[in-house]
């Protein structure tokens, strides 16, 4: 995710900027009205990046049922346990932020490192991390370099989270189908559900998935680049919506979006509650289910602005083959977005009672091992 320190839709200096078309060296993409000095590692930075590499390691460990917790010594070989969900997890975001940064000093963009967000209580906030940012200084100056440094991001994250689902799906176990134990079911978008039925030859519908670690990681990297790609306010996919539709159809476009967030909750709510009937008939179902993190993304997306910063050029429209490579991007945001990404599921099975016995099947989720029983 990346942002600029205004949310407004223009801004008053832009706005004093002649319109008129500048010549082609001006507007060349490399034309910088300064050199970006060198390359530096600020200290913030490096700090919060290595914080955030301990606790989404500890967020692994306490996944592989090595937590690293104050009741429990902080070996080594605990730590060792989480990296193999850490380093790809670790990876994605990085390859997702300079990707903005890269792109950002190849249009002579003044822009920050990436900004990594630890999570404190990896064994309550699971997977240890918020995420990271950029902060870009000064605005682009054309459409065209709003989408090549808005899309860059998430699909420098989307490949590296591909390889990782490659590489942990071929590590993952396959069982029976058996939802009696109930568990976090993980959501299935279009690309995941296609990945796995290719890598494991079998429906992922029908059957119980134990996920790798890294396969895990994977998945999370497609929920980053669904979010990232909302087509809202100043997110990557606002900044695509931007560049391809202009000011007008993006404030449009940021306010249905941002209305879609809350009716997401607000509709599979109301139904339960009040029309369980329908419900039934409807869809087949007693409850339908329903994330109420997008209740979160509302509020976030209230809380830094539904508006985008004008570019010095906002009239020239993107043309060609970055016009498609943006309707590409749409469609990458379909392709990795779930309705549902995580919801809970109660057991539907009895517990047995002291003294009876009963058959006991494979764990009710697709998922990575131990402490965090995921379903696909």
């Amino acid at each position: 995710m990346d942002r600029f320190t205004s949310n407004s839709d223009s801004s008053p200096v832009l706005t004093e900027i002649s319109r008129f078309e500048e010549p082609a060296a001006t507007l060349h993409p490399y034309h910088v009205r300064g050199a970006l000095g060198p390359l530096k590692i600020p200290t913030l930075n490096l700090v919060l990046f290595l914080l955030t590499l301990l606790t989404t390691t500890m967020a692994g460990s306490n996944m592989a049922g090595m937590p690293v917790l104050l009741s429990v010594p902080a070996t080594w070989a605990n730590l060792v346990a989480g990296l193999s969900f850490s380093i790809p997890l670790m990876l994605i975001l990085f390859a997702h932020e300079m990707g903005h940064y890269l792109t950002s000093r190849r249009y002579g963009v003044d822009a920050t490192l990436p900004y990594f967000i630890p999570a404190p209580l990896p064994s309550v906030f699971f997977i240890g991390t918020f995420g990271a940012f950029i902060r870009m200084k000064s605005p682009p100056r054309s459409r065209r370099a709003m989408f090549d440094i808005g899309a860059a991001g998430p699909w420098a994250g989307f490949i590296v989270a591909l390889m990782c689902l490659v590489i942990g799906l071929k590590r993952s176990q396959v069982a029976p189908l058996d939802t009696s134990q109930g568990g976090l079911q993980l959501g299935n978008a279009i690309f995941f559900w296609t990945i796995s039925r290719v890598m494991l030859g079998v429906n992922p519908d029908t059957v119980n998935v134990i996920l790798d670690p890294i396969a895990f990681a994977g998945w999370l990297g497609l929920l980053v680049t669904a979010l990232n790609l909302l087509p809202v306010g100043q997110l990557d996919g606002g900044h695509v919506v931007y560049s391809l539709f202009g000011a007008r159809w993006h404030r449009r476009i940021s306010r249905l979006f941002t209305l879609g967030c809350l009716l997401m909750v607000v509709i599979p709510m109301g139904l339960n509650s009040y029309l369980p009937g329908l419900v039934m008939r409807l869809f087949h179902t007693s409850q339908l289910e329903f994330w109420p993190g997008w209740l979160f993304w509302f509020m976030l997306v209230l809380i830094l602005g539904l508006g985008h910063p004008s570019t010095m050029d906002n009239v020239t429209p993107l043309t060609g083959m970055r016009r498609l490579a943006a309707w590409g991007t749409i469609a990458l945001f379909i392709g990795t977005f779930s309705p549902v990404p995580a919801s809970f599921a109660p057991p539907t099975a009895e517990p047995a009672q002291p003294g009876q016995m009963r058959e006991v099947g494979v764990p009710a989720n697709r998922a990575i091992p131990s402490a965090a029983k995921l379903r696909l």
